[in-house]
């Protein structure tokens, strides 16, 4: 990817997008102008049918620490409302190829809205989530009430988000938060070997599970069955689906070309 970007770190490594949240003096804190860069790399990389999973991670000391209070404080709802802030956050949430995510440090605020948009979420054993927008008097806005109810329940919802307080990765981890806690020594070699086993799947398969599966979130369960058989049906008009279970047959790993 030739494109430079200001506020991240972008680069290709084999099947793999990687996009690095890069500003570290500030422990990465998540501006407009970066989410929007955000965006567009993950936009570019889901196009990009070299790329069949994406790893999102931060530079230095932390994911990232929250929102850029400074380019908020001013606002008002107005402005909010005119410029629809949260627009990008939302095309995020679009993005169909798998997005697995590295958290060290902090990851609070924005910064942990960012980390729960993630598919899979790899964390540092020592790292801290939370959302401490009520000691602002404000709230969460792109997603964090919803993301952070539907993954933990309402009870520890409602603690944290009234709380304020700040959640261990242990916590994170028992409560379906994050996926795996790693030492941070090793947390982008082990969240890569994930992202690469998942790159080394059938494209289209993993794109079909993961629609599914956002779909089971949001819908009764019958309405749910009926778009996972719909899904399965698709998958036998693929070449993949030949490969793989050809592979299987002759007892051979499976060559898969997402067609």
């Amino acid at each position: 990817m030739s494109k430079t970007y200001e506020y991240i770190e972008v680069s290709k490594q084999d099947q793999l997008g990687l996009i690095a949240l890069n500003r570290p003096k500030v422990l990465n804190a998540i501006n407009r102008p970066m989410v929007s860069e955000i965006l567009d790399a993950m936009e570019s990389f889901e196009t990009d049918i070299g790329v069949r999973a994406i790893v999102l991670s931060g530079k230095g000391r932390a994911f990232a620490a929250g929102a850029d209070i400074d380019e908020m404080a001013n606002d008002n709802a107005i402005d909010f409302e005119l410029r629809n802030q949260f627009k990008d956050w939302d095309r995020l949430a679009m993005i169909k190829k798998p997005i697995i995510g590295a958290v060290q440090g902090f990851a609070l605020g924005g910064g942990f809205e960012l980390a729960l948009c993630c598919d899979l979420l790899y964390s540092a054993d020592d790292a801290e989530f939370g959302f401490p927008e009520v000691n602002l008097g404000v709230m969460p806005g792109a997603g964090g009430t919803q993301r952070l109810t539907k993954l933990a329940g309402k009870t520890k919802a409602m603690e944290w988000l009234f709380t304020g307080k700040r959640i261990s990765a242990r916590e994170a981890l028992h409560h379906g938060i994050v996926n795996q806690l790693i030492s941070k020594e090793l947390l982008m070699e082990e969240t890569m070997k994930a992202a690469e086993q998942i790159a080394n799947q059938a494209p289209i398969s993993i794109r079909l599970i993961k629609e599914a599966i956002l779909k089971a979130v949001d819908t009764p369960l019958n309405e749910g069955m009926e778009f996972e058989r719909k899904n399965f049906y698709l998958l036998f008009s693929t070449d993949d689906q030949k490969e793989g279970m050809q592979a299987f047959i002759e007892k051979r790993k499976p060559h898969f070309k997402g067609k």
